[in-house]
């Protein structure tokens, strides 16, 4: 389940970040910063940072943030030079495992990837080692209370969407990366508003593990997500019923 569904990691690290506030501000402020340098700050013209604005919001990160973090991509003020980064590895049981970082020291941020995934019984690998095990998806989590199943699934794939992948309290559109704004915009036209949306490391294939096998993966994931540097994590498994 965790593995199969971004949104159920996102629901399982809501509490935890709402206890972390203020690193999830930090964390959302340079998404905003790099969108901004890459596509500029006007968020009609640049997808990236609307959705990095959305997401900020949608966490009630103050306008005055979301200001100044435009502000530094356009050099407005001074700031570190952030990029973006995708590190690779396993955890325990094999599952595998990517990142997505934003740093401004590669080296850093690797020693101590390197040192956490070792902590907790996995390892930092190669570049490649296990991006194989993904596709590239955009993704669109629509709550299912008060949808119409089929009628949501004719929009989307009308829309052209790829897939619809019907979850217990959601439902997950993907779509591919080059057409996932223009899905995005023409849904919202037609009256869906998104729980989340973003540009997604979605498993092609999933690992079955224990619920005790779990916890020590979650270990892990905690550990690689209290690093600044880290945005999201991916992973490839599910918990055996």
């Amino acid at each position: 389940m965790a593995g199969h569904s971004k949104w159920a990691n996102i629901k399982h690290k809501k509490t935890k970040e709402d206890a972390k506030r203020g690193q999830m501000f930090t964390k959302l402020a340079r998404q905003i910063t790099i969108a901004t340098k890459e596509g500029g700050p006007d968020p009609d013209s640049n997808f990236k940072l609307r959705l990095a604005i959305e997401a900020a919001r949608a966490v009630n990160m103050p306008n005055d943030n979301i200001e100044r973090a435009i502000q530094r991509g356009v050099g407005g003020l001074d700031g570190d030079s952030y990029e973006e980064v995708i590190y690779e590895g396993y955890g325990p049981n094999g599952v595998a495992i990517m990142l997505a970082a934003l740093t401004d020291n590669r080296n850093r941020t690797a020693g101590e990837l390197r040192h956490r995934f070792s902590k907790f019984g996995g390892n930092l690998g190669e570049s490649g080692c296990v991006a194989w095990m993904f596709d590239r998806k955009g993704l669109l989590v629509l709550e299912r209370e008060g949808q119409d199943e089929d009628e949501v699934m004719l929009q989307a794939l009308e829309a052209g969407a790829d897939d619809v992948i019907v979850n217990e309290d959601v439902f997950e559109i993907t779509t591919d990366p080059t057409a996932f704004a223009q899905v995005k915009q023409d849904l919202e036209s037609g009256g869906m508003r998104f729980l989340g949306a973003e540009i997604s490391w979605i498993p092609k294939s999933l690992v079955p593990i224990t619920a005790e096998q779990e916890a020590s993966i979650t270990k892990l994931i905690d550990a690689l997500e209290e690093l600044d540097e880290v945005q999201d994590v991916y992973t490839n498994y599910e918990v055996e019923e």
